[in-house]
């Protein structure tokens, strides 16, 4: 695959599928997370074209990060390669903490420089917001960082609105990711409108809403994980959830394509999506990610689907 698309106002271009990181060396999300399979994924991911990394310091406390500079160390294929991180936590005892003071984001970018491996990171989030530092500070260290070449382009997650506007009040925020996707569409009424006007590029998290959206579970799938938590896989509503993605599964039988290919392919007609960023375990999952590239949706293919999930 050789699509490439610019990320908003930055300079980075990359394919519009990147790989969700969080399966590599996140031990404590993944509990069976294997070292060497997170190292292969990341290998298999390259050989596969794609090129777009979306890793986090709280995905294995850093060993996320340790493996992806490994493998940039073993392949010397940094420059091509585009590898987004986030920080933001700290330890106090055995609780993690939110910081976003300039001070502490700046050590937190020279800790991942260091377990990346590299001398500069393509795009850093603060993942989360504290409490008490004013966003506009926590993004004009950032911007402190990007001005001496530690990082290419400035990211923001997981902030209301209002903080959103007060992080981007000098211009300097590049991407947002937050939560969006068919099921939960609530960004549509302020996230995207907002982005788009500004130039920034806003990356859903969570779009397969759980593994809803892949369109692998039926009515008899239990869950007995984070998941038997969630309204959307629960009772009436899942049952209701699962007729929609039967609609879905119309439209992608249609195009020869999976319900998950067709998905990833309509978050790339709204306006400030620029990429997505599927999370995987295994290389063939990664390939089958790139086949939403090959899903042509039509003008009356995106309205339907809009429709399905009004």
């Amino acid at each position: 695959m050789t699509t490439k698309t610019r990320i908003g106002k930055t300079d980075l271009y990359v394919n519009p599928v990147g790989l969700g990181a969080n399966a590599v060396g996140g031990h404590n999300l993944y509990p069976n997370t294997v070292d060497e399979a997170g190292r292969e994924l990341v290998r298999g991911a390259i050989r596969s074209g794609v090129y777009y990394m979306d890793t986090a310091f709280s995905y294995g406390y850093g060993r996320s990060e340790e493996l992806i500079g490994e493998v940039l160390k073993e392949t010397g294929q940094r420059q091509e390669i585009v590898i987004a991180t986030k920080g933001a936590q700290r330890f106090v005892g055995e609780d993690t903490v939110i910081n976003n003071s300039p001070d502490f984001l700046k050590k937190t970018v020279d800790e991942s420089l260091a377990r990346l491996q590299t001398d500069y990171i393509d795009l850093f989030y603060i993942h989360a917001p504290d409490e008490n530092t004013p966003k506009y500070e926590a993004v004009g260290a950032l911007k402190e960082l990007k001005d001496a070449g530690k990082i290419r382009a400035i990211g923001v997650s997981n902030l209301s609105m209002e903080q959103l506007k007060e992080a981007n009040q000098d211009g300097y925020v590049d991407v947002y990711q937050g939560q969006y996707n068919l099921i939960n569409r609530e960004a549509e009424n302020d996230y995207l409108p907002y982005t788009a006007e500004q130039q920034i590029s806003f990356v859903p998290f969570f779009p397969f809403a759980s593994g809803l959206l892949a369109g692998k579970y039926t009515k008899d799938t239990e869950f007995h994980d984070f998941r038997s938590n969630m309204p959307h896989l629960q009772g009436e509503a899942f049952e209701k959830n699962l007729k929609k993605v039967e609609q879905l599964r119309e439209i992608a039988d249609a195009k020869q394509a999976e319900v998950a290919h067709v998905v990833l392919a309509w978050y790339l007609t709204r306006g400030s999506i620029d990429t997505v960023i599927p999370g995987a375990k295994r290389t063939e999952q990664v390939q089958n990610n790139l086949k939403a590239l090959d899903v042509q949706l039509t003008e009356a293919d995106i309205q339907q689907i809009g429709e399905i999930f009004s």
